[in-house]
């Protein structure tokens, strides 16, 4: 394959500074796009739980079961899914996928019980596993590192966006016309998609609209257009490696916390606001919306304070872990709604972590910075691994709890104790930020 700068376009010298051209800023958008879709399709049964409940005659440990169904599989996925990734390239994995897990969405309506229900959530779950990898992978390639973390808060920012600003309406066709149309709707939505997401992505050598200068400034701030290549062989022992490096093992159990926040809301939110609230179905739909679009600003907040420190000269290792370890101490507070029945109090509390969470959510790009260059799609696999065993554990030990205890409780201080352990994983076991080297072999 054509190296980087041989596939860039040529330009001849002049006297005029020629302007680079955004073309990274489309594929962003595109990413953007497709992890608010990836992000409805896993979590809108969520807004549909608290009727599917009592239509499946699920209890809330069956309950639990089932939202926790989908992370056991996409766990379990993640490591070969970055694999393929890094054999197969983006487009065409992430292309299938998104197919894939929109057919299921569209099938999740036809469920009649735990085990057709439960079935098909483990079958999203393996659809869905190359998502973030990929993500992940994109933003590594297309950009330098002064805007990584940004563009890494803006992709991010796309698991709150939609459920957000759609939760009213999907509480609204949950109330107007049952649990079904939700799936059905939101599955054709992805397959929509699909066509844009063959038609539009591309890596930087290959993309039409993009110049030397654009290719330059990428390279330049360390983005990975020039050394990673489409499709290559991924050896086992370099799998290995993965799991040797401190930096590597400490952002591992840091994701376990920070998942366990968003899982929370991705699962259990809306039900609580319901059976432990006593809120109606379309007010949940209001006010499950508030902490989602907290959320969505911390993300942007975080990549964008983590850039805005990088700027301004102040190291990789402090402007990376400042932002993550603030945003898991402070999404903590979520305790504090144990305390009180007002709901304003209630929702301000869930706002503020949530807002927090998504701060700390913005750990990626630290796969950008620190795995080996041609590593990228494994790394991310190995690091969303670990935040799959948080999405499986979460939210079965929250209906298990609820089910011993009839209280969401011990579910809270479950909640914040594990994100003070992330918290301390940052401070304590990731070291200094910086590339690992690719292992001679």
């Amino acid at each position: 394959m054509d190296d980087f700068n041989a596939a860039a376009p040529t330009a001849t010298k002049s006297p005029f500074t020629k302007r680079k051209t955004k073309a990274r800023f489309s594929i962003l958008l595109i990413v953007f796009v497709s992890t608010v879709i990836n992000y409805i399709d896993r979590a809108n049964i969520s807004i549909a739980a608290p009727v599917m409940k009592q239509a499946l005659h699920l209890n809330p440990a069956l309950l639990g079961l089932v939202f926790s169904g989908f992370a056991w599989t996409y766990t379990v996925m993640q490591i070969p899914g970055g694999w393929l990734l890094d054999r197969f390239g983006s487009k065409l994995v992430y292309g299938v996928s998104l197919i894939v897990w929109s057919v299921v969405t569209v099938f999740m309506a036809s469920a009649r019980g735990f085990g057709s229900l439960f079935g098909l959530r483990l079958g999203l779950g393996v659809a869905e596993s190359p998502a973030f990898p990929t993500n992940n992978r994109l933003v590594s390639t297309w950009f330098p590192k002064q805007e990584r973390a940004l563009a890494t808060g803006v992709y991010l920012a796309g698991e709150y966006v939609g459920l957000g600003f759609l939760t009213p309406v999907l509480a609204w066709i949950l109330a107007s016309f049952g649990w079904q149309q939700i799936f059905i709707i939101t599955g054709i939505v992805g397959l929509i998609w699909a066509i844009f997401w063959f038609k539009f992505v591309r890596d930087p050598q290959h993309h039409p609209r993009v110049n030397a200068e654009e290719l330059d400034y990428i390279k330049e701030g360390d983005g990975l257009g020039d050394s990673i290549r489409e499709r290559h062989t991924v050896k086992w022992a370099q799998l290995g490696d993965l799991f040797r490096h401190r930096q590597l093992v400490g952002i591992y159990i840091g994701e376990l916390a920070v998942v366990a926040t968003l899982y929370f809301f991705l699962t259990w939110f809306p039900t609580y606001l319901v059976t432990a609230k006593h809120i109606t179905i379309i007010k949940m739909g209001f006010y499950a919306s508030i902490p989602y679009i907290f959320a969505f600003v911390g993300s942007l907040f975080g990549g964008a304070w983590s850039d805005w420190m990088i700027r301004r000269g102040v190291s990789l290792s402090v402007a990376r872990k400042i932002p993550i370890v603030i945003g898991l101490l402070l999404a903590s507070v979520i305790i504090l709604a144990n305390y009180t029945n007002s709901i304003g109090a209630v929702i301000t509390i869930m706002s503020i972590a949530f807002f927090a969470q998504g701060m700390s959510n913005m750990a990626w790009v630290l796969v950008s910075d620190v795995a080996p260059r041609n590593l990228i799609g494994t790394a991310g696999g190995v690091f969303n691994f670990s935040g799959g065993v948080s999405a499986v554990v979460t939210p079965l030990v929250i209906g298990l709890i609820v089910n011993a205890t009839h209280s969401f409780n011990g579910a809270l201080a479950f909640i914040a104790i594990v994100t003070v352990i992330g918290a301390l994983s940052y401070i304590f076991v990731v070291g200094k930020v910086r590339r690992i080297e690719e292992p001679e072999l």
